[in-house]
């Protein structure tokens, strides 16, 4: 059985000081896991997308839309998101998250 383990993903990668950093941790026919790193007051705007989704917060401060809504996110937050939810991110400070989009098996 094929896994794949990470032992501490807050030493993944160093936030940037500018501008927005991913990885991908890992890809296959049902899932995407990808480690985000933002500089403070970077922003991802509003989008969709046609998967369900989770989003863990490893550390920072971030404002989210989540449809019409704004939260406040911080280290520990989660959210699942389900398909074609409108969503932004705005890092209030450096920002480390997880991305989770999980595949629709036919």
């Amino acid at each position: 059985m094929d896994y794949t383990f990470f032992p501490n993903l807050q030493q993944e990668f160093t936030i940037p000081e500018k501008g927005i950093l991913s990885r991908v941790l890992h890809k296959d026919e049902k899932v995407n896991v990808t480690l985000f790193g933002f500089a403070a007051g970077e922003e991802l705007s509003a989008h969709s997308a046609p998967t369900p989704a989770v989003l863990y917060f490893l550390e920072g401060e971030a404002e989210l839309q989540l449809g019409t809504d704004k939260v406040q996110a911080e280290a520990g937050s989660f959210v699942y998101m389900p398909p074609m939810l409108s969503h932004g991110i705005s890092a209030k400070t450096g920002l480390r998250m997880l991305l989770v989009q999980m595949k629709e098996l036919s």
